[in-house]
């Protein structure tokens, strides 16, 4: 950790928290079987002595973005309304996965690892278990503790599960698109949970509707269940590989069938996914490492991009999905989704984004007497640039905890009100002071001058804005939900049209090249289409911009929201009839003479 009295000229060095590698559980799995042409480098964090002096006004870019035509442009409620507000002036994440096999207690603990996930869905949970060789599922609208109790733990037994936090991102969540997804098919039953986006979905979907395939929902993640369905391959981790070839996009999920736990990363590594183990051996899949240290899961490593980690009664085997290309792992993670507790793609978070504050104080000083945070998510970073800068760091800007994301609003107009439920200045601390306020990005812009405009009214002197990202201005479709290019205004607006639009004294964001040095010989391996406009993966025929689609409203009677479903009859068949798929990477697969366990079951389902 830096030390407040580094000289402002030198960013001081970070300590990792993997320089000193996690312990491993008392109980290894077996040696995995692993088909990667090389294993990935463990990453740590590294900051050079010095970065460059010069502080550049970035960016005027075009509205037009390579992507905006295939992109919607407005959100719409149920009712086709565009809609724009507060809460959506934040890129969100679609939601968090869990998974756990071996544990006698599978479903309490995932519902607690749910808990620590909450922070990237709180529209809809659910959790799927094994007993007696058939799949429970309860899932429901709300946060989990809304859709959970003891009583339905009860009724979730089983030492297998698999949970999932959702985000809806149009609308009221509905109860048929919260996942874990359960379907029989001819072999069982299988149930998935998807963090991601798939930007081949509709010409997916497209094809298996042309071979006789049924939807039921509107959310891609169906499409992996029915490909799963219509595979001929054995055994059942092999059905998930030639499900995948046909992926296009971002997921990170996790299947469940009557004996297995599968863990599955696509070849860019998009979305995040590691893996844990408990002191009894029980091995846990999550979103992040948050999730493990609740349940008191030890970090062992990420699942790599392009692998496949299956969990049975042999212990741990892996696979290679694809020849992964370059990974692509997403920078917004480090930057606002995940906790700062947590390590993200073997960095840990908190010393990424104090690394952050640190670069902004060091390429963008200014006079100031006092340095708060936007909260929750800028806290970290202003504590870096407030240390970096020698000022001090106060809580300027206090949270309401107690604010959910729909309020009756009175009938006279209060100007600001929904930011003032959430954000009230502290009059103390502000008045009189040149003040710098530290955000971690800045979307639309709406919220950014509202709370200016607050600290201004509590009496600052001055108010300097610090974001702790480079400026947005291109849509994400891999699983994160941002508004369209045209909404975003950094992509309409140089940093100085976006300050007088604000009410800032000044304005400046992290420049890209800086947070690309932070990174170091790890940079190629992020992802920076929002900020650039440079997308790995291109869609394939017109998509929403990211999530479930434009029926993603509340359907059916409230009474029908918390139900408990079993899924267990091998009878339910889903498009048997299909022709068999040939794929060479499964012919090498099925004939490399592979010497594991899996081997023994390589034509057993």
């Amino acid at each position: 950790m830096a030390a407040a009295a580094a000289t402002s000229t030198n960013l001081s060095p970070l300590s990792s928290s993997l320089e000193k590698p996690y312990s491993l559980s008392n109980n290894p799995s077996p040696k995995p079987l692993t088909l990667f042409p090389k294993t990935l480098q463990k990453p740590s964090i590294s900051l050079k002595s010095s970065y460059s002096q010069t502080h550049k006004n970035l960016l005027t870019v075009s509205s037009k973005n390579p992507i905006s035509d295939v992109i919607s442009a407005y959100k719409t409620d149920p009712d086709g309304h565009s809609f724009s507000s507060d809460d959506d002036d934040k890129p969100r994440e679609e939601c968090g996965v869990v998974g756990i096999y071996g544990d006698p207690e599978a479903s309490r603990l995932c519902y607690l690892a749910l808990h620590a996930l909450q922070h990237r869905g709180q529209e809809g949970a659910g959790i799927v278990t094994v007993h007696d060789n058939v799949l429970q599922s309860i899932t429901g609208v709300g946060l989990v503790s809304d859709v959970f109790n003891e009583s339905k733990l009860d009724q979730l037994p089983g030492d297998m599960a698999i949970g999932h936090v959702r985000y809806s991102t149009a609308g009221s969540s509905m109860l048929k698109n919260v996942q874990p997804f359960v379907a029989g098919y001819r072999f069982g039953s299988v149930g998935v949970a998807h963090n991601g986006n798939l930007v081949n979905y509709k010409a997916l979907r497209a094809m298996l509707e042309d071979s006789g395939s049924i939807f039921n929902t509107s959310s891609d993640t169906e499409a992996v269940l029915h490909l799963i369905a219509i595979s001929k391959a054995r055994p059942f981790i092999l059905r998930i590989v030639e499900a995948c070839e046909k992926l296009e996009g971002a997921y990170s999920m996790v299947f469940l069938t009557e004996d297995k736990l599968v863990a599955v990363r696509d070849p860019f590594g998009f979305r995040p996914l590691v893996m844990g183990r408990r002191s009894n051996g029980a091995v846990v899949f999550a979103s992040e490492t948050c999730a493990l240290d609740l349940i008191e899961a030890t970090y062992e490593r990420e699942v790599y991009p392009g692998e496949v980690v299956m969990v049975d009664k042999d212990g741990v085997q892996s696979l290679c999905l694809l020849p992964h290309p370059e990974p692509k792992s997403c920078i917004f993670e480090h930057i606002y989704f995940a906790l700062p507790n947590s390590v993200v793609f073997g960095r840990s978070v908190y010393e990424s984004r104090r690394a952050f504050g640190e670069i902004l104080a060091t390429e963008a000083p200014v006079d100031c007497d006092v340095v708060i945070a936007v909260p929750d998510s800028g806290v970290v970073a202003a504590l870096g640039y407030a240390a970096k800068a020698g000022v001090a760091f106060q809580q300027g800007l206090i949270r309401s905890h107690y604010v959910g994301r729909t309020f009756i609003e009175p009938s006279q107009k209060i100007r600001d009100f929904g930011v003032k439920l959430k954000l009230s200045p502290v009059r103390a601390v502000l008045e009189g002071k040149r003040v710098v306020v530290v955000d971690d990005s800045i979307v639309r812009g709406t919220t950014s001058s509202k709370i200016v405009r607050l600290i201004k009214e509590a009496g600052a002197k001055e108010v300097h804005m610090r974001i702790a990202s480079p400026p947005i201005i291109g849509s994400c479709y891999y699983g994160v939900d941002t508004p369209s290019p045209e909404e975003l205004i950094s992509n309409r607006m140089s940093v100085e049209e976006i300050r007088e639009f604000i009410g800032s004294d000044s304005l400046a964001f992290l420049p890209i090249e800086s947070l690309k040095k932070l990174l170091g010989g790890d940079s190629p391996n992020f992802c920076y289409a929002c900020f650039s406009g440079k997308y790995p993966v291109q869609p394939s025929g017109k998509v929403k911009r990211v999530g479930d689609f434009v029926d993603d409203g509340l359907i059916g009677s409230i009474e029908s929201i918390d139900g408990v479903a079993a899924f267990g009859s091998p009878e339910i068949a889903i498009n048997v009839n299909q022709p068999i798929l040939v794929f060479s990477k499964m012919q090498f697969v099925l004939h490399a003479g592979l010497s594991s366990p899996l081997t023994k079951s390589m034509y057993i389902i």
